[in-house]
Order: structure tokens, then sequence, then C-alpha cells
């Protein structure tokens, strides 16, 4: 085994140091996650007075807009919480804790995962609000080919969702067998 020189060392030692410029965005981000909490009030303070008069199509939009915004602070949790333990620092929270099962075991593979998992859900969640207003004057006119796009849009995602899938199961199977 050689022994490193010292520039060799110091160079390391920066590099391995320089996980830290990225705590920064981790907080822009939990900017982010209230801006999502301030939007989420909002409209939600906008349809409560109208629950008692409100028709039931647009009940069931209002919901899926709460449910939109909410798994993208879903999704931004798990980025932020996920993000921050795998590449700049363990978080050091007291044994007792609420500490989510999730925390601290979720790896680069299945941040991956859950955030395709999110994306393939707030995707969804778009398309069916607009499948919901085919027919009905919202305001701008609805395009046929929007709606294409975004089915097409909504199966990439779904697509790409399945390849990750796959190459991380390929890859613990290869794992796997090499440690025989």
């Amino acid at each position: 085994m050689s022994k490193k020189n010292g520039l060799e060392v110091g160079f390391e030692r920066t590099l391995f140091a320089s996980r830290w410029l990225m705590a920064p965005m981790y907080l822009g981000l939990v900017l982010a996650l209230l801006m999502v909490v301030v939007i989420f009030f909002r409209e939600l303070m906008y349809y409560v007075p109208q629950m008692f008069t409100m028709e039931m199509d647009k009940g069931i939009l209002a919901v899926l807009s709460l449910i939109d915004l909410t798994l993208a602070a879903n999704l931004l949790g798990i980025v932020i919480f996920s993000g921050y333990e795998n590449f700049v620092s363990k978080l050091d929270i007291d044994e007792n804790a609420e500490r989510p099962e999730w925390m601290g075991t979720v790896d680069f593979a299945g941040l991956k995962m859950k955030l395709i998992a999110s994306i393939v859900a707030i995707s969804a969640i778009h398309l069916l609000k607009r499948f919901m207003e085919i027919g009905k004057p919202v305001g701008e006119l609805f395009d046929g080919t929007e709606l294409m796009w975004l089915v097409i849009i909504h199966l990439v995602f779904i697509v790409s969702g399945v390849m990750m899938a796959l190459m991380d199961y390929i890859n613990a199977k290869v794992k796997a067998a090499s440690k025989y």
C-alpha cells in the first residue's frame, strides 16, 4: 500500500468537505416547502367557504388540488431529508424523537424510486383533473392536443419509473451474484 502525499490528502479532504456546499440548497428546499404550505392553506381557505354550495365536480377538483399540493410537499420532504442524509451528513436527532421509519434508510436508489412514484402520482392527479374538465367551461379553452400531451408525458413518467426499477433490480441481482 502506497502512502499518500500531503497534496493528495489535502485535495481529498477538500473534496469531502465540499459536500457542505449542498446544505444551503436543502435550506432553500425548506423555504420551497413553506411556499407549498402557504399555497395549500390559501387554496383551502378559498374552497372552505364554498363547501356547502359547491357542485360535486368542483369539490372533487378542489380535493384533487389539495392532494396534489400534499404530494408535492411529501416529495419535498423526502428529497430534503434523504438528500441531506445521503449527500451531506446524518441527522443527529434525539432517540426519543418521532423519527419516521424511512428516515435514515432511504438510499439513493430508494430516493429515485420515491421521487418517480411521487411524480407519477402528481401527474396522474393533474391528468384526472383535466379529464374531469372535459365538456365544461373552465375559463380557458380545453384543447385535445393538450390532453394528448398530458397522457404522453404521464406514460413517459410511468415507463421511466418501470425502467428505473428494472435497473435497480438488475443491479441488486448483479451485486448478489458477485458475493458468491
